[in-house]
């Protein structure tokens, strides 16, 4: 019945505008609350699609002519949100593991130690047992967690618990014997070994390049070959799969990743969601060269697999006390951060990297790391010249109120996960004070000086769900809510800039703004329909936002039932 009105509604409004001559649309989108992400035309009530582009966006009268009641499909909005296709600008995104321990918002430590009983008794002696996502702060102790915790329940198999933030890692006595790490060895650079203040002894938490010791000796997993790839098949099918229930509709990896793989899913027709993916920042020229051939291969132009840009590490992070700061954390008189590298060494991988005509974007939590990236950046333009290069901080987490504007000077993108905010806001004033947390996640202050945004998750690091991001760019609060205004509430961002920035601004990020990320006539048709008119719910509903549709290339890979 209610087919049937929406049929007759549509075929009066067609009548009413004689469409005849319009040209027929493939999929329609009728009655929503439509954010384009577009200046020029903001807000709309309706999309057509024909093909793999937006036909056109504007009043129900205008699209209706681009109906035709035997071709096209019509999906009634019933007043929810349509927006573009969210583009996640940062997600370590990859095939799902069944066997992975997932560890995250756990509060009871103990937890963990059933958790790895459960999986031990799964597997032969030798095998690995891995997972992670654990966040101390969030522990009911704050404590740091030790491998005292998990050692009687693995006595004869390789534990390792990664912590959520991926910077540090939790592994039994096994992994410490297997890796000839004890209270002698020495801490690598940019490394550290934590260690009992009593004993002098390794505690089973090895921090940034600590975590290059860890030898497991693991037994290896017997497959053959085609349960190995059959495996990890299904992997990507299911980490896909979860991507288009979220309305993601790209994503963008930071680093290397399996370009093969992608490329064999696209290939059998099954690749849901636009791929970036690049490789880590070097100034070997050899190096360089091959990167130049994966750009080639896979080349701007393209709108499905891609070479994305250059990678590397200046810092930590926060969490795990390894951010780099220019004062000492509060909590940690003794510590500023750990460098993953020399300055020098920074400028040269930037200076090299640039002259090549590559993009960069570096992993800066800290001030002082976006500092020094800032100025090799700033160093590349006078050296090599300026060019539309948009360069990128990853994460751009805490900055100083004298570099915040240099950003926008230097062209260069924030890419920021706005629920880092959120779980970090938990412990970061213990950390480093009110003082330098005031320009911590200045998602606002960055847009008023002129910068461009663009939103990601950092899955796994964080939940993959987009929303979620939605939630902490315009609360400031804790997940599950708190009173009063947010943190920091002067950073707050409209939910409109928010989604922009998930959508448009992740494009310009990746350089593909001039034909997604709005929904604009002739741009990819990648499109999400929300569950809710989400710019018109309280802040307590917004978490509970879901997908109804994800349209990726005007096809509809995702279709909740409702």
């Amino acid at each position: 019945m209610k087919k049937n009105i929406l049929a007759l509604f549509v075929l009066f409004l067609m009548l009413a505008a004689g469409c005849g001559k319009a040209e027929t649309a493939d999929l329609v989108i009728v009655n929503g609350k439509v954010f384009t992400a577009d200046s020029l035309m903001p807000d709309a009530e309706a999309v057509a699609i024909r093909g793999n582009v937006i036909l056109a966006v504007g009043s129900q009268r205008k699209i209706s002519r681009h109906i035709d009641p035997s071709t096209t499909r019509v999906i009634d909005a019933g007043g929810r949100s349509v927006i573009p296709g969210f583009n996640d600008a940062h997600a370590h995104f990859g095939p799902v593991d069944p066997d992975y321990i997932e560890l995250r918002y756990i509060t009871d430590p103990a937890i963990i130690t059933e958790k790895v009983r459960e999986q031990v008794s799964r597997l032969k002696k030798g095998q690995l047992v891995y997972g992670g996502h654990w966040e101390h702060e969030i522990f009911a102790t704050r404590e740091w967690p030790n491998k005292e915790l998990i050692d009687a329940v693995s006595p004869d198999n390789p534990v390792v618990l990664r912590r959520t933030d991926g910077h540090s890692v939790l592994v039994n006595s096994y992994v410490l014997k297997q890796s000839g790490i004890s209270g002698a060895t020495p801490d690598p650079f940019g490394g550290e070994i934590m260690r009992d203040p009593a004993t002098g002894e390794p505690t089973g938490i090895l921090k940034e390049s600590a975590m290059s010791l860890i030898r497991t000796g693991a037994v290896k997993v017997e497959r053959s070959a085609e349960e190995e790839k059959e495996r990890e098949w299904r992997g990507y099918l299911l980490a896909l799969q979860q991507a288009a229930e979220y309305g993601i509709t790209s994503i963008q990896i930071p680093g290397s990743a399996d370009f093969g793989m992608y490329d064999s899913i696209m290939a059998a027709g099954m690749l849901t969601c636009r791929i970036d993916i690049g490789a880590g920042l070097t100034a070997d020229p050899e190096k360089l060269d091959i990167c130049d051939e994966l750009r080639q291969k896979y080349p701007p132009s393209g709108n499905w697999l891609r070479f994305g840009y250059l990678k590397d590490f200046m810092d930590g992070t926060l969490g795990s006390a390894t951010a780099m700061m220019f004062e000492p954390f509060n909590d940690e008189p003794d510590k500023t951060g750990l460098p993953q590298m020399s300055y020098e060494e920074l400028e040269a991988r930037v200076l090299a990297a640039d002259s090549r005509g590559f993009q960069i974007g570096i992993h800066a939590i800290g001030p002082k790391a976006n500092n020094w990236i800032l100025n090799a950046y700033e160093k590349a333009r006078e050296v090599n010249g300026i060019r539309d290069s948009r360069h990128r901080s990853e994460h751009a987490q805490i900055l100083t109120e004298k570099d915040l504007p240099r950003f926008a000077q230097l062209g260069v993108i924030a890419s920021m996960q706005p629920t880092h905010c959120i779980t970090d806001k938990r412990f970061a004033e213990k950390r480093i004070g009110t003082d330098r947390s005031r320009w911590a996640y200045a998602w606002k202050s960055l847009a008023n000086s002129g910068t461009h945004l663009a939103f990601g998750t950092d899955y796994s690091v964080e939940p993959l769900n987009p929303v979620e991001g939605l939630y902490a760019s315009v609360t400031r609060k804790d997940r599950k809510g708190e009173e009063g205004d947010g943190w920091f509430p002067m950073e707050k961002i409209t939910m409109g800039k928010a989604i922009e920035y998930y959508t448009l601004g992740a494009a310009y990020a990746q350089f593909m703004d001039d034909r997604k990320g709005m929904l604009r006539k002739g741009y990819l048709a990648d499109i999400t329909i929300l569950s809710e008119d989400i710019f018109n719910i309280s802040e307590e509903m917004i978490m509970s936002v879901k997908t109804d549709y994800t349209i990726v290339d005007g096809k509809i890979v995702f279709e909740r039932n409702r």
